[in-house]
């Protein structure tokens, strides 16, 4: 999420720009050049921050989501048996070093079944935005006839030393959002947020 739809705690921001609009003053720059689109309120929600109000809706707070992964504090499950992947809470190591990525992604509840990435891939079409999302590029696989490592995706990654790489389909692993904020429970196959991809050396 750019912006939650909530209020946060004492001391913390429901927006992303409240946080980083003095360091990222144009919200352009947020927008993915290989995105089909920019989000239609990416600008007004950027400058608005924590007190976006979107004239689209009766809501008096909006979500709004876009096609990046942030994963600073972040805690998801894996597999059966591997230990949950966790994001860096600070610069002292410990944790993975990977800090934000561009979506690439499996069975979203927005284009179930399919592949999806704000990078345009072969055979891909638009999965279109909506008052609060982002629109990016989706494959349907509902029978399971296309091989993860055909597709030519790169997933482009950011990390906390500040390098950049980017990585093949089959270069990353698949992460599910979990229920619990331990990592431990995730959603079921075909329920919420679906399967996001990490880079493998991104994990540790």
């Amino acid at each position: 999420m750019i912006t939650a739809c909530k209020p946060r705690p004492t001391f913390t921001h429901r927006s992303v720009s409240a946080y980083l609009r003095s360091y990222i003053t144009e919200a352009g720059t947020l927008f993915c050049p290989n995105a089909p689109r920019e989000y239609k309120y990416l600008r007004q929600m950027w400058e608005a921050g924590d007190d976006w109000d979107n004239p689209e809706t009766s809501f008096l707070a909006d979500p709004v989501f876009g096609t990046y992964c942030f994963y600073w504090n972040y805690v998801g499950f894996l597999s059966d048996g591997q230990a949950p992947f966790r994001g860096s809470q600070d610069m002292l190591g410990g944790r993975s070093d990977l800090l934000v990525s561009d979506y690439f992604g499996y069975d979203h509840h927005r284009s179930p079944d399919s592949y999806g990435s704000c990078e345009r891939f072969g055979g891909s079409t638009v999965t279109f935005g909506t008052v609060v999302s982002s629109a990016y590029w989706s494959l349907v696989n509902s029978d399971g006839n296309i091989a993860l490592d055909t597709l030519n995706i790169k997933l482009h990654a950011g990390f906390t030393d500040a390098h950049v790489e980017s990585f093949t389909s089959s270069e990353t692993v698949p992460m599910r959002v979990s229920i619990i904020p331990n990592g431990s429970v995730p959603y079921p196959s075909g329920v919420g947020p679906g399967i996001f991809y990490l880079p493998e050396n991104g994990l540790q």
